[in-house]
Order: structure tokens, then C-alpha cells, then sequence
């Protein structure tokens, strides 16, 4: 017989008063039923976002300074002689009754409708087929600002500092100048400047090109002292360009 097999174990003739003990129920919360309904009452209408329900604020209401701290109310003068409010009435006082009104409502009310200017209609959009309605003035389709009178037209304070800038800069030339008459000094004109630039990036260009020509091997020391050599020239040429690239207007002294 096979000592393994689960009817012939030692340990079945040991006697076993022990039981598995039963589960205890699942918890079940009491607002499970709550939470269900309102899940399905909102469902549809939180399907989507939609288009936002918050007005366009206006250009004019912008923050100003000081504008949130509070404000008391401006301190008045004590005055002893000052009259009372009227006394609270008393308990045993009675209103007075029986006073009526010949005055016809109706046709008060009726005359003010007739007389009365009608009331203009409030300007709105719509930007569903299912009839969303929204204000149109803050919506920014109304072409307003393009109408104003001063719509297009250079702020004056920009003018102003235009021709503070141009006034500094005329008073920078003119003083420039008179150190250069002084210092003997001559301003290269676009046509001289031009044409060094191109003979700079000639030379550049050549310069390069006698690089490239090198051998790639190079295992002496006349070659690495030629090669060193034209990487600086390359170095000043593209110094020097970058220079009179960046300045337009480039001064030099007169011998």
C-alpha cells in the first residue's frame, strides 16, 4: 500500500474536533443605493463639458491698485444735541386702521404699459443646433473696437518716447563725431564696408581650402606647425567678419 494514500495516513487516526471557521458577511455600504441613483440621475447631463457658462470679463475691469483692501466709512463728528431716532412703540399702541386708497392700480399699471417704451430685446448667440444661448456683447464677435475713433492710431506716449529715442541718438551721433574730428578718425562708408567683408571671406575661403588640401596623415613637424597655422588664420578670419557683420557703422584712424 502506498504510505502517501489520504485513507490509510497516520494522522486520520488522530481524533480532530477542529472546524473551519464560517466567513463573516461582506460590508455593504448604506449609501450604496444613494450613491447608484445619483450616479444615473447626472449621468446624462455630465456626458459632456460643453461650452463654458462664464461670461468674457470686459477690458475695463481690469484690477487697479488698492482696489480690494476695505474702506471705512469716513468718521463723523459727535453730536451731543444730535436728535434721537423715534422710540420703539410700545406693546399697547395700535396701528392705524382703515385707511384705504382711491387710487386704480389697474389702470395705472395699464396706462405705463401703453406709455412706456418698449424694451429692447438682449443681443444673444446661439453655437449649438440644440438652442445654447449666450450674451453676444462679451463673446468679443461684436466689432466694437475697430469702430472707435482712435482705433489704429499710435498711442501718444509711444510718439513721445520715439522721439526721445531719436532726439538720444542724434545727440550720441553728434558727439561721436565731434571726438572723431577730434581723435582724427574716419568712418568707413557701407560701400568700403561691403568690400572688406568680401575680401575677408575671400580670404577665408581660400585660407580654407589650402586646409582641406593637407594630407590626412600628418607624421611631421613642419606639417603640424602648417596646420596650426591656418586654423588661427581661419580662427582671426571669422573673428574679424563677425565683427563687421555685427557693426554697421565702424570707424578707423586716419594715418
Amino acid at each position: 500500500m502506498d504510505p502517501t494514500c489520504s485513507s490509510e495516513s497516520i494522522y486520520n487516526l488522530i481524533p480532530s474536533d477542529w472546524k473551519e471557521p464560517p466567513q463573516p458577511p461582506r460590508y455593504v455600504s448604506i449609501f450604496k443605493t444613494a450613491v447608484k441613483e445619483d450616479m444615473h440621475k447626472f449621468k446624462t447631463t455630465m456626458k459632456t463639458m460643453g461650452p463654458p457658462k462664464v461670461d468674457v470679463p470686459s477690458p475695463k475691469d481690469f484690477l487697479k491698485k488698492h482696489s480690494k483692501e476695505k474702506t471705512l466709512p469716513p468718521k463723523k463728528k459727535f453730536d451731543r444735541n444730535e436728535p434721537k431716532k423715534p422710540s420703539v412703540p410700545l406693546r399697547t399702541d395700535h396701528p392705524v386702521m382703515g385707511v384705504q386708497s382711491e387710487k386704480n392700480f389697474i389702470h395705472t399699471n395699464a396706462a405705463d404699459v401703453i406709455m412706456g417704451v418698449a424694451k429692447k430685446p438682449k443681443p444673444i448667440f446661439v453655437d449649438k443646433r440644440t438652442g445654447d444661448k449666450h450674451d453676444l456683447e462679451p463673446s468679443g464677435l461684436v466689432p466694437k473696437y475697430i469702430n472707435k475713433k482712435d482705433y489704429g492710431i499710435t498711442p501718444e506716449y509711444i510718439c513721445k518716447r520715439n522721439e526721445e529715442v531719436k532726439k538720444a541718438q542724434e545727440e550720441y551721433d553728434k558727439y561721436i563725431q565731434e571726438n572723431l574730428r577730434k581723435a582724427a578718425m574716419k568712418r568707413l562708408s557701407d560701400e568700403e564696408r561691403e568690400a572688406v567683408l568680401q575680401g575677408l571671406k575671400k580670404n577665408w575661403e581660400e585660407v580654407h581650402k589650402e586646409s582641406q588640401s593637407l594630407s590626412v596623415f600628418i607624421d611631421s613637424i613642419p606639417k603640424k606647425i602648417r596646420k596650426q597655422k591656418l586654423e588661427e588664420e581661419m580662427k582671426q578670419l571669422e573673428h574679424d567678419i563677425g565683427v563687421i557683420e555685427k557693426h554697421k557703422i565702424i570707424y578707423i584712424a586716419n594715418k
